[in-house]
């Protein structure tokens, strides 16, 4: 009972605001819903979709009982990556390979910094939060001085940069990554040995190393994923926002923590799926749309989220106890 109680509780947090969101959204003209309409409900998805693909590789470090603070910081810097080669480097291969070459410079970018922050935890045994910490402060000046403390625009002319950005920013592109990254992590965490490690890390990490498992390799992999996968919003940040910014990303590390404790993966490690991952994004995504919409000002809407956020810890500890 308490299993499946714990397996529905994202589910119900999500029709609630649901429900509350249709009850006090503004009607358009002709009566209707503003939050119902498809429009919305796309451009919300939309909205959404870079902190859940950063959330779903933050679910893997949660669930080893880790932390990554550098995601934000990884995605400035793959949008500048990203926005550097499209715009001050022709390789003369035309666009398709230069877009290719700007988006795989960019993915690496991110990957080095998860696999360094990786290899430092697991080799050094130094606390998550620190090494992350750190990575998140430097990563954000290597952003910086790439781009010289500047915006780098893309997307406006004719070039290979509008190419890009036309066909990245597209709601089907944006959406349809999260989406089949959120499949592909689901069936990476419940159905392969790495997704067993890791889970069985968490739960009790002393346990997993006197059972032979590769805990330091796991650690790695784990934070390299989610350098990955930041690098990746990263790419698509840029798309969207027309721009590599080196001040990109700014608290998007708590919006995706938050997005996992709210769906339900223990802070503690070792509990947790990439459903409720996906469920915790879209109540972030439509308690923050519902929001917007009514005018709320921006200021309250970071205190509901912070108390959000407690409540979802509160009900892990409550579901714990039971």
């Amino acid at each position: 009972m308490h299993v499946l109680l714990g397996r529905i509780k994202p589910f119900l947090g999500l029709i609630a605001v649901v429900a509350v969101a249709i009850l006090v959204s503004p009607e358009a003209r002709n009566g209707s819903s503003i939050f119902l309409d498809p429009g919305n409900i796309t451009d919300m998805l939309r909205q959404v979709s870079e902190i859940g693909i950063i959330a779903l590789a933050m679910t893997f470090v949660i669930l080893m009982a880790g932390i990554d603070l550098s995601v934000g910081s990884v995605l400035a810097l793959s949008a500048s990556v990203t926005a550097l080669v499209l715009t001050r480097w022709d390789p003369g291969l035309g666009s398709v390979v230069h877009i290719g070459l700007a988006v795989l410079l960019a993915l690496l970018a991110g990957t080095a910094v998860g696999i360094a922050n990786g290899f430092i935890i697991a080799r050094m045994r130094i606390q998550p939060f620190i090494v992350t910490l750190a990575a998140m402060l430097g990563v954000r000046g290597l952003a910086k001085w790439l781009t010289r403390n500047t915006n780098i625009d893309i997307g406006f002319g004719d070039d290979v940069s509008a190419v890009f950005a036309d066909f990245a920013s597209h709601k089907v592109v944006v959406i349809g990554s999260f989406l089949i990254l959120a499949a592909v992590f689901a069936f990476l965490l419940s159905r392969t040995v790495f997704g067993r490690h890791a889970r069985a890390f968490g739960d009790n990490p002393l346990a997993a190393r006197y059972a032979g498992l590769p805990v330091q390799a796991i650690q790695i992999k784990v934070y390299g994923l989610c350098g990955l996968l930041a690098g990746l919003a990263g790419v698509i940040h840029c798309a969207q926002t027309h721009q590599g910014s080196p001040n990109a990303g700014m608290s998007y590390e708590l919006e995706a923590i938050a997005a996992v404790a709210i769906g339900g993966t223990s802070l503690a490690g070792g509990k947790g799926t990439i459903l409720g991952t996906v469920i915790g994004t879209l109540i972030m995504g439509v308690l923050t749309n519902i929001l917007g919409l009514n005018n709320i000002d921006s200021n309250i809407q970071m205190m509901l989220k912070a108390a959000i956020i407690i409540l979802a810890v509160c009900l892990q500890k409550t579901k714990e106890a039971a």
